[in-house]
């Protein structure tokens, strides 16, 4: 029999529905009477049949005619919302929330835990993959589990196994109550407060989970691993808080209301049902919650999971948006009449830090007269500047600090990934990363201000003709620098705090989860701020007409007034920002322009080549035990 989950105010409800001809109309009142038997005072409604309503599928927020029958606009299974006339939206119904870019994923990527990395962590996160496990994980786990199971059955006393937790490390619990012990263990840690993780993020968490406890050494049995994967691959997505980690054994309360939701208690998310709670999410995808075994609650939650997830994405989006700002620096240049000569190959070769020489590399690229002659450069060809500032002649020295700092972030991150993490590291390297990447933002920022100031960059005030009626990028500029003043707090480290906790237990913890949320933010605004910097720098260029930059920087205009027109007069700037902030997020920007670097870099003579064309690929080489497979 059919069967559809009903919201009206606090309570979500199981509509049972013998003949899917009946109407809209009829659903909803079958619901307003379950909801009213369940309530001492029937809710306040007296009668049912008076009551008026409307109603909406969760999923698209889509309002549904009462007359229209079920069958034609519901499917089995499907989740409705019923906003009573009179009522504000409930605080309990969290609507549908699209994120997940890709629902249907047709390739698996096979976990063993030793082979994921940061890369394949974010596009699991985007939904690119389904998981499964490799053979040789599959059977690490079983013989692990056998032996935990032999402790169990010996009646030894192991710590999280067959005794309490922290401070109760001490009390033995009766066999008959561990999986009491490692249930309470999950629902008392589910502390956590604040907005959701987004579905993205969740996938992340949920995958790089499922990835650890794939190493078997957590002693989870693999009928619980299986169940995981099969949640993550249908995307249902327990309601995690993001605030409520200091990273002391991990990260206990993302990853308890991680497991809370597989346990099918508290809310879940999936494309079909939006949020509603775990056990009719899971029901409506065919799945069974999850029934813990002894020490399995433990091997959920101890782990630095949100940590390294959300530093993951960081590290990913700090290097796409590190290599854009040298192409986007290098349009800036060109719309103020610098020069390339501070990018000689020989100048850098003296200090020959690897990021430093890479991006001096990417400017000649992009910039080189022999390979791609520039009108406007050659107007100022024999102008009297000697120099120009720092922060477009220096841009190898800053820039390129920022791409060694995301390398070694990077580099830790995989390590992290594939390792077996019950208990934390403490995550500085996080907080070097937000410090790192920061200097993009505050470079960019000079530079927005050299293309607005007329006395520095020889345009219109703020980018804009008839300036006083029009005010152009006056505080497109401003909102740049709050930005960068933003910035500089977030990157106050959060690895030099510490507060004991559990006891005095665990009295010294990392604070990862804060390093890891704030380099996140660190980084969108370092992207927004570029994408500003790129919008200044393409209506720079009008001003410059009919001189045109380099075929490759003439690409990135293009790409950018495929998406933004001109500033001819005033209008709504924001949708603008946002529009070339999605290129960047999509790396659209790279995508134009690598082509041009790479084969700029493979023309070099071997001898004087400064980086591998690896260095260019836009995914890193793969794992040979990594395997990936359509089916």
């Amino acid at each position: 029999m059919p069967r559809y989950t009903v919201h009206i105010r606090d309570e979500w409800l199981a509509v049972p529905c013998r003949d899917p001809t009946y109407t809209i109309q009829w659903l909803g009142y079958e619901a307003l009477k379950r909801y009213t038997k369940n309530k001492p005072d029937n809710g306040g409604i007296n009668a049912v049949k008076d009551i008026r309503f409307v109603a909406r599928r969760c999923q698209g927020q889509g309002l549904l005619d009462g007359d229209d029958t079920i069958e034609d606009v519901l499917e089995d299974n499907d989740f409705v919302e019923i906003a009573i006339e009179g009522d504000t939206m409930s605080p309990d119904f969290i609507p549908y929330q699209p994120g997940v870019s890709h629902l249907y994923p047709s390739c698996n990527l096979f976990l063993d835990g030793n082979s994921l990395t940061s890369t394949d962590l974010v596009n699991l996160g985007r939904g690119l993959y389904k998981i499964k496990l490799t053979s040789e994980a599959e059977n690490g786990v079983v013989k692990s589990r056998e032996l935990l199971d032999t402790i169990v059955k010996e009646n030894k006393v192991v710590y999280g196994i067959t005794t309490g937790f922290g401070k109760f490390a001490r009390t033995v619990i009766p066999v008959h109550k561990l999986k009491e012990l490692q249930e309470n263990l999950v629902r008392s840690h589910s502390a956590g407060v604040g907005n959701p993780l987004s579905p993205e993020r969740t996938r992340m968490l949920l995958a790089l989970r499922i990835n650890v406890l794939a190493k078997g050494y957590s002693g989870i049995s693999l009928e619980t691993l299986h169940r995981m994967i099969q949640a993550f691959n249908a995307s249902c997505l327990s309601f995690v808080p993001e605030k409520g980690t200091v990273g002391a054994s991990g990260d206990l309360a993302p990853l308890s209301h991680l497991a809370l939701g597989l346990m099918g208690e508290g809310k879940m998310w999936s494309p079909k049902s939006g949020w509603a709670d775990a056990k009719y999410v899971l029901e409506a995808h065919g799945l069974k919650p999850i029934s813990l075994k002894p020490k399995e609650g433990l091997a959920l939650i101890n782990g630095t999971q949100m940590i390294t997830s959300l530093g993951a994405e960081a590290v990913e989006r700090a290097q796409a948006i590190a290599r854009q700002a040298d192409i986007i620096a290098a349009i800036t240049l060109e719309v103020l009449k610098g020069t390339s000569k501070a990018f000689d190959s020989d100048i850098h070769a003296l200090r020959p830090h690897p990021g430093q020489i890479e991006v001096a590399m990417r400017f000649r690229a992009l910039l080189d007269s022999d390979h791609h002659p520039s009108e406007i450069a050659e107007s100022h060809r024999f102008c009297d500047r000697v120099q120009d500032a720092y922060t477009m002649r220096c841009c190898p020295q800053v820039h390129g600090i920022v791409n060694d700092t995301i390398d070694f972030t990077q580099k830790i991150i995989n390590t992290e990934i594939n390792s077996a993490t019950d208990n934390p590291v403490s995550f500085t390297a996080l907080d070097f990363l937000a410090i790192g990447v920061h200097e993009l933002a505050a470079i960019s920022e000079r530079r927005i201000e050299r293309l607005c100031n007329p006395s520095l960059s020889e345009l219109p005030a703020f980018l804009v003709n008839e300036g006083g009626l029009n005010s152009g990028f006056m505080i497109a500029h401003c909102t740049a620098a709050s930005l960068v003043s933003e910035n500089k707090v977030l990157c106050h480290p959060s690895s030099v705090d510490s507060l004991s906790t559990s006891a005095a237990t665990e009295d010294h913890v990392s604070m990862g989860g804060w390093a890891a949320r704030k380099a996140l933010r660190v980084v969108e605004h370092v992207e927004q701020v570029l994408a500003i910097e790129l919008l200044a720098a393409c209506q720079g260029i009008e001003f410059l007409r009919p001189l045109r930059t380099t075929t490759p920087l003439e690409k990135v205009y293009d790409l950018v007034r495929s998406v933004v027109k001109p500033w001819i007069k005033d209008r709504f700037m924001s949708p603008d920002i946002e529009a070339v902030h999605r290129l960047l997020l999509d790396q659209k920007v790279w995508n134009v322009a690598q082509p041009y670097i790479e084969k700029y870099n493979m023309e070099l003579l071997p001898e004087s080549r400064p980086i591998s064309p690896t260095a260019f690929s836009l995914d890193p080489p793969a794992s040979p035990r990594k395997r990936i497979r359509l089916e």
